[in-house]
């Protein structure tokens, strides 16, 4: 079976936002989607071990910032590939309190929704959310998870439940540099052993360090 066929199915890309008590958190999902328009509901898929999982079960609430292209693909990574129970990932960053849910001052827009039902996967939450509060912040064209993968070069955490194993991915033969944290490829101009030590990958901010030649 060729799994990879669910590349297919269109996504957009979002930081899903809650309160850790009184410490904001998230992370960056795409299995989003609008289930109903009257009233705006959405159904949200959230991994068991994402530590926004036990929040929006404690909180009951849920904001979503819509990533645009131009959104810096720090935000993505600093989201997507570590972990909210021991980790700020707001510290340094901008961002309001909307409906009692952190929302980053980045993207097109944000939507906050309150927790109207649930059930569980063997390995995911679904949560079904009405819409409470809605607003532009920058605008823009916004980032589809194809977007994502063919341009900004990032790969899935495997906690996402679009991740497919690497090894049913078809690969170029050719040797490529790898951020072994967030799966990033390098595919700039210069040769990646003549980068300055002081490269960070640009999804995940990790040292050059952490990159393996394949």
């Amino acid at each position: 079976m060729n799994t990879t066929m669910l590349f297919n199915l269109s996504y957009g890309l979002y930081i899903i936002s809650s309160m850790d008590g009184e410490r904001p958190t998230g992370c960056t999902a795409n299995s989003l989607m609008q289930v109903t328009a009257e009233p705006n509901t959405v159904v949200l898929s959230m991994n068991h071990d994402n530590h926004t999982n036990e929040c929006i079960r404690k909180t009951g609430k849920f904001g979503v910032v819509v990533l645009a292209e131009d959104t810096p693909p720090s935000y993505i990574g600093g989201f997507g590939f570590r972990s909210g129970k021991d980790s700020d990932k707001f510290d340094g960053l901008e961002y309001d309190m909307k409906s009692g849910v952190p929302i980053i001052n980045e993207g097109v827009g944000y939507l906050v929704f309150k927790v109207i039902d649930s059930f569980e996967t063997s390995t995911h939450t679904i949560f079904l959310g009405e819409l409470v509060d809605a607003e532009e912040i920058k605008g823009g064209t916004p980032m589809t998870y194809s977007y994502y993968h063919k341009v900004i070069k990032g790969k899935t955490p495997k906690n996402a439940p679009t991740y497919v194993a690497e090894e049913e991915v078809k690969k170029e033969e050719k040797d490529v540099w790898v951020c072994t944290v967030c799966g990033y490829v390098y595919d700039g101009d210069e040769p990646f052993e003549k980068l300055p030590e002081s490269y960070k990958c640009p999804v995940c901010m990790q040292p050059k360090s952490v990159f393996k030649k394949k």
